[in-house]
């Protein structure tokens, strides 16, 4: 199974500096490769166009001068010029020319035929109209430009002005073709160094540019992996942490469950202890009454007997306070109408209900406890603070998250909790305790 390669996104940023650096410097070479190369054989060719045309006019001038008041040249111009294209080391050179006056009218040709004939302008032609020595590089193609053992020979076409000798009006035009073998040759030598030298210095920029990056790649994948440790260890720690949380959620659930349950066997026992013990007392002090004769202690026995019935009905209110239901079998809604059911019974008021166990997940017990503990300490607020007035209790589900909320239309919950106020139940800051030891929120 052959390795996969590694997704872009996951390259280093040296290599891609690497690639994309390399395909701007390769587009840059060729760009200023090829605007240097061109610049450079514009001149060269530019240069020895006019040293041709220089050394050209020489012999031509003289000869042209009839053209300042002729269209034409005279029989020993033309016999003297043909002399010179064919008998000289200058004809070698030229393989071909033409005379050209005003209009595009040729005067005088290597090729005869054309002589006289009218041609459009060309416009290197326009430009030496314009005083200007113009020439570019040709392959001659056509019998009648050049004789045919000079056909695709490299060619410098070259348009040189001839002006009058006394006032240097141009009266015509000096077009010719000189054998270009050399100057192409050395065109393409000087093509490769230009090539060679912007390739040697684009590499270079290339490399100097590529070794900062590479440094600066090296320092953040430095970097990039401290912080891929440091994160890994942050993960590590955190999922400890949630463990830990985890543990002691679940041991203050525990806790709390075992609490609930020592409560409940509290008053149980307070409610079959005592509360039977003072019962059977108050009935005998019953008993006792007439068999009490004076009117002081007849005040004594009734004083005793309020006593002991106030104490049966404190112990009474403390059991029911601390019992709970068997509420780990039931739902959510029934455990809350536990708890709204007797305080409804014993206030007299409404409690409105909103709950539907349908919505609602699978609760623990630990849960159902801290339900019903936080309903009841809400119920006997609403009744002590508000007179009962508008009690509402709502139990919703939604994004996973379990709201419960107690509410009343009374003044509010005084900012302060005199003492005493909670005295029969667990108080906000025990519930509190209760709710944020199983991740909740109060």
């Amino acid at each position: 199974m052959s390795p996969s390669l590694p997704h872009p996104r996951d390259w280093s940023l040296a290599t891609q500096f690497a690639l994309a650096g390399g395909v701007v410097v390769l587009l840059a070479m060729v760009i200023m490769g090829s605007w240097v190369s061109a610049r450079i054989e514009e001149g060269v060719v530019h240069n020895s166009a006019d040293a041709t045309a220089q050394y050209m006019e020489s012999f031509i001038s003289p000869l042209s001068q009839d053209l300042a008041k002729s269209d034409t040249l005279s029989p020993g111009a033309r016999r003297a010029m043909e002399e010179i294209f064919t008998s000289t080391t200058l004809g070698e050179r030229v393989k071909s020319y033409k005379i050209w006056k005003q209009g595009g009218l040729v005067v005088e040709s290597s090729d005869k035929a054309i002589v006289g004939q009218t041609f459009p302008e060309s416009e290197s032609l326009k430009r030496a109209w314009q005083g200007e020595v113009a020439a570019k590089f040709d392959k001659l193609s056509t019998l009648e430009d050049v004789n045919p053992g000079a056909l695709g020979q490299p060619m410098l076409e070259i348009y040189s002005p001839i002006r009058e000798v006394w006032s240097g009006k141009i009266i015509g035009v000096a077009e010719f073709y000189e054998t270009a073998t050399e100057l192409q040759a050395d065109l393409a030598s000087v093509r490769q160094r230009s090539w060679l030298t912007v390739a040697a210095m684009m590499l270079g920029l290339g490399t100097v540019l590529y070794a900062i990056v590479l440094r600066g790649s090296r320092t953040i994948d430095r970097q990039r992996g401290a912080l891929t440790n440091q994160l890994a260890a942050l993960a590590e720690l955190s999922d400890h942490n949630t463990a830990l949380r985890l543990r002691v959620q679940g041991a203050a659930s525990r806790a709390s469950a075992m609490n609930d349950q020592s409560l409940r066997q509290i008053g149980a026992d307070l409610h079959d202890g005592p509360a039977q013990l003072l019962g059977f007392a108050a009935l005998r002090l019953d008993d006792l009454r007439p068999a009490v004769a004076s009117a002081a202690a007849q005040t004594d026995l009734g004083q005793v007997e309020r006593a002991v019935k106030d104490a049966i009905r404190e112990i009474r209110n403390i059991s029911r306070g601390l019992s709970l239901p068997d509420i780990e079998q039931r739902d959510p809604c029934d455990v809350l109408r536990s708890v709204i059911d007797p305080h409804v019974a014993r206030t007299g008021t409404a409690v409105a209900l909103h709950c539907a166990d349908a919505d609602l997940p699978a609760l623990s017990p630990a849960v159902k406890i801290c339900m019903y503990r936080f309903v009841q300490e809400g119920l006997n607020n609403a009744w002590r603070h508000a007179d009962g007035a508008g009690q509402e209790v709502r139990l919703t589900f939604a994004r996973g998250r379990l709201t419960l909320s107690v509410s009343d239309s009374g003044p509010g919950y005084p900012a302060v909790v005199e003492p005493g106020d909670d005295k029969h139940g667990l108080g906000l800051v025990g519930l509190r305790d209760r709710v944020e030891s199983l991740g909740g929120a109060l």
